[in-house]
């Protein structure tokens, strides 16, 4: 809001450094949020490509495999880009875990007796 303020006022021939002070914003961030909403609509150009991939993997590629995909597409794109849109757009990929077996039932080893005197025991007292 204040840096929407910085511009109008500059546009009126005030200095952006007198606003800045005045508002209590430094005129460094003025100038990179500047930026940053110039760059945005390519931000935006990446960001469907990725999706479109990342939905297209059933939300199972990362980062590498994105960027494979992306070049097979003829979209140029580095890792670290993908990674950083990745993060910016919360897309996460997900794995099946493997179904760990906790208990091996089936041994012929002594079984400890009911200690707890629990009535769910399975053992033969």
């Amino acid at each position: 809001m204040s840096y929407q303020l910085v511009e109008q006022l500059q546009k009126k021939a005030v200095p952006v450094s007198q606003v800045c002070r005045v508002l209590g914003v430094s005129h460094s961030g003025y100038y990179a949020a500047r930026l940053r909403s110039c760059q945005a609509p390519v931000a935006c150009a990446d960001s469907v490509h990725l999706k479109a991939a990342f939905a297209a993997s059933g939300r199972a590629y990362g980062s590498r495999r994105l960027c494979a995909v992306l070049k097979q597409q003829g979209v140029t794109m580095g890792r670290r880009r993908v990674r950083t849109l990745m993060r910016a757009n919360g897309l996460r990929a997900v794995w099946k875990r493997k179904f760990m077996h906790t208990t091996d039932s089936r041994h012929g080893l002594a079984v400890s007796p009911n200690v707890g005197r629990r009535k769910d025991s399975f053992v033969n007292e």
